[in-house]
C-alpha cells in the first residue's frame, strides 16, 4: 500500500507544480509504479479534479499563444498527449484572434524593420515558420511589411 501512497504523492507534487496532461503525468510516473498502480492513481487525481487535460491545453495555449502560431500550439499539444477535440478547444477559447495578429506582434518584437533584401526576407520567413505560423499568414505579413513607408 505504501508504493501507492508514494506514487500519488509523487503525482500530486508534480500538479502542484504545474498543469500536467494526462500522458505526460503517466510518464513522469512511469519508473515509480506497475502501470496499473498508475493507471488508478491518475484516474483518482482525474476524479478530484486535480488533472485535466482541458485545463492543461487552455493553460499552455495561454501561456504559449503570444510567441507561437497556431500550427506549433497544435503540434505541441499533441505531442504532450491532448486529444484534437481539447486542442481546438483551447485554441478556440484562449486566443479566438487570428494567426496574423500574433504573426505581426511576433515580428515586430524579434525583427521591426521591413526586410532589406531577399535574404533578410527568407530569414524572416523562416524565423516565423519555426514559430509555426501558416505559409499564408507569413506570406501576407511580409508583404504588408514591405509596403510600409521607411
Amino acid at each position: 500500500m505504501r508504493a501507492g501512497s508514494s506514487l500519488r504523492e509523487r503525482a500530486i507534487r508534480l500538479l502542484a507544480q504545474r498543469e500536467h496532461s494526462r500522458a505526460e503525468l503517466e510518464r513522469k510516473l512511469a519508473p515509480h509504479g506497475s502501470a496499473q498502480e498508475i493507471e488508478e492513481t491518475v484516474d483518482r487525481m482525474t476524479e478530484l479534479g486535480l488533472l485535466s487535460d482541458q485545463r492543461f491545453a487552455e493553460a499552455w495555449v495561454r501561456s504559449h499563444a503570444a510567441r507561437f502560431g497556431t500550427a506549433r500550439l497544435r503540434h505541441d499539444l499533441a505531442q504532450r498527449g491532448v486529444a484534437r477535440e481539447l486542442i481546438d478547444a483551447a485554441l478556440n477559447e484562449v486566443c479566438p484572434e487570428d494567426d496574423l495578429d500574433r504573426a505581426r506582434a511576433v515580428w515586430r518584437s524579434r525583427f521591426g524593420q521591413p526586410p532589406a533584401d531577399l535574404r533578410e526576407r527568407a530569414k524572416q520567413g523562416r524565423f516565423l515558420q519555426a514559430r509555426g505560423f501558416a505559409p499564408g499568414v507569413i506570406a501576407r505579413l511580409l508583404r504588408e511589411v514591405g509596403d510600409e513607408p521607411a
